[in-house]
């Protein structure tokens, strides 16, 4: 196991980030911003599991750091954020809609749990091209009422797709927590009704997600049909940048970030040295790309309909 690489590429996301909380705070980048600090775990795992240019991958609109675990440069992530040209959707997509075809990534979806019936739909095309990749869908506790996610549960299990759902349990859809707005706190159970089996993780531990996803990957592999692994996570700030977190207390928040956060406890394998000189390439590499994404231009007006039907 490649520690320094997991503990690389955590630190991006974290770093990329937050580098665009302070980009949203300075008024270069507009509109929505959902930020993924403290969740680096889960895709960093998911992805050290999961071959790129086999499997496919869809989230909803908390996306950049999927961009950037499926391979995507983080100056690509920032050019769109801050709406240039030289964004990953060609400054056009924002926060919530950033694709990677190249990279098998389906997507950044604004529509909460849309994306759970369109990866359900991708692994139908695994499955009928025979190809043998599986797609992995990713989706929060929020998206987790809305009723297309149980259709796609349904579609998935009778007809055994190749379909790895992914709940990030992060505990708060918008503002609102699980308690106070599920039936059941254990949202990933509902699967079970489907004939879907669970697979709990602890989504702030990168070992661990990827343990559990070798083996949500070899259950799907051998035929079985979907499965999901349930991620217990944990989001640092607001649902997002617009968003001042009243609902939760600051101890609360501090203690997860005292006794569980991913970067931290990955780094006790470390050698500090090491840790050194990682910190040092990330920030390199974060600083060069605030650089590329202000100096970038922005789409000219020629590319205003590219993209988009003409009716």
């Amino acid at each position: 196991m490649d520690y320094g690489l997991l503990y690389r590429d955590m630190l991006l996301i974290r770093s990329c980030e937050e580098r665009a909380a302070a980009l949203y705070t300075e008024g270069l980048i507009s509109g929505f911003c959902h930020l993924y600090i403290g969740q680096e775990a889960v895709v960093t795992g998911v992805n050290h599991v999961l071959d790129k240019s086999l499997n496919s991958q869809i989230t909803g609109y908390r996306d950049h750091a999927h961009m950037i675990a499926c391979g995507v440069e983080p100056k690509f992530v920032l050019a769109e954020l801050c709406g240039k040209a030289t964004g990953a959707s060609g400054g056009k997509g924002g926060s919530m809609h950033m694709y990677s075809r190249e990279n098998n990534f389906y997507g950044g979806h604004g529509i909460v749990g849309s994306q759970v019936s369109i990866g359900t739909g991708i692994a139908f095309a695994h499955k009928y091209k025979n190809d043998g990749g599986i797609c992995a869908i990713y989706f929060g506790d929020g998206a987790a009422n809305q009723g297309q996610v149980y259709e796609s549960f349904n579609m998935a299990s009778l007809w055994k797709l190749p379909a790895m759902f992914i709940l990030e349990d992060n505990k708060y859809a918008m503002g609102t927590s699980v308690t106070r707005s599920a039936s059941c706190s254990d949202i990933g159970a509902r699967c079970e009704g489907f004939g879907i089996p669970q697979i709990d993780v602890d989504g702030m531990d990168v070992l661990d997600v990827i343990e559990k996803t070798k083996q949500g990957y070899e259950y799907i592999k051998n035929g079985n049909g979907p499965i999901l692994l349930h991620m217990d996570t944990y989001r640092y700030r607001g649902h997002s940048m617009s968003d001042p977190c009243t609902y939760r207390t600051r101890s609360e928040v501090d203690d997860v970030k005292k006794n569980r956060d991913p970067i931290a406890r990955l780094a006790k394998h470390l050698e500090q040295n090491i840790i050194d000189d990682i910190e040092n390439e990330v920030n390199n590499i974060m600083d060069d790309a605030v650089k590329f994404a202000i100096d970038s231009p922005v789409p000219s007006s020629d590319e205003l309909y590219t993209n988009v039907y003409d009716c």
